[in-house]
């Protein structure tokens, strides 16, 4: 897909109009995938990651990695790549689809289970690295012999408050979430 992740809407009339082409997006579908492409650069993630979940998030049936190389115009090594991801965040499923062997694809769509999928394959990595890390930090900050010192351990401290409050911040982002998808 090559359509930029700052489209916007140009004619609501088009959404009841179907393309033709079953290899063809309609324009819903082209402005869905460019909002998760504005929402995975925010995130730092490649824009692929983005056009794959938001197509499968738009498509009303399971789709096969082929198929989603064709509609979006992109690598089948990208897609490929870009489904593994999204299959270890928990955002993409295989499904079963009766007569065809290939493997398909369905999004997930409940916030929440992206959101945990999210905070425990990329976030929670990453804070327990930051941890060992800053014991390790704290360590030679204390045993560093610098007119310097105490400003490094002052800093080093300042790390560890982030470290513990982004750690509280998941938990309530994570119990909010779960509160809003019960509603």
């Amino acid at each position: 897909m090559r359509s930029s992740p700052q489209t916007s809407i140009q004619d609501p009339d088009q959404f009841s109009e179907k393309s033709t082409d079953p290899d063809q997006l309609e324009i819903i579908q082209r402005e869905v995938i460019a909002l998760f492409v504005n929402g995975v650069r925010v995130l730092g993630l490649p824009k692929s990651i983005g056009e794959i979940y938001g197509l499968l998030f738009i498509s009303p049936d399971p789709l096969a990695l082929d198929v989603i190389v064709i509609k979006l115009e992109i690598s089948k090594g990208s897609v490929s790549q870009g489904l593994r991801f999204l299959r270890n965040l928990g955002a993409v499923k295989l499904v079963y689809v009766s007569g065809d062997r290939r493997d398909h694809f369905t999004a997930e769509a409940e916030l929440k289970k992206l959101a945990n999928g999210f905070i425990r394959g990329e976030l929670n990595p990453n804070l327990e690295s930051a941890t060992l890390r800053l014991d390790e930090l704290k360590a030679m900050a204390k045993n560093h012999n610098s007119p310097n010192s105490d400003f490094f351990q002052e800093r080093i401290k300042r790390i560890g408050n982030w470290r513990r409050r982004g750690g509280m911040l998941l938990k309530i982002v994570n119990k909010f979430l779960g509160k809003t998808t019960r509603l």
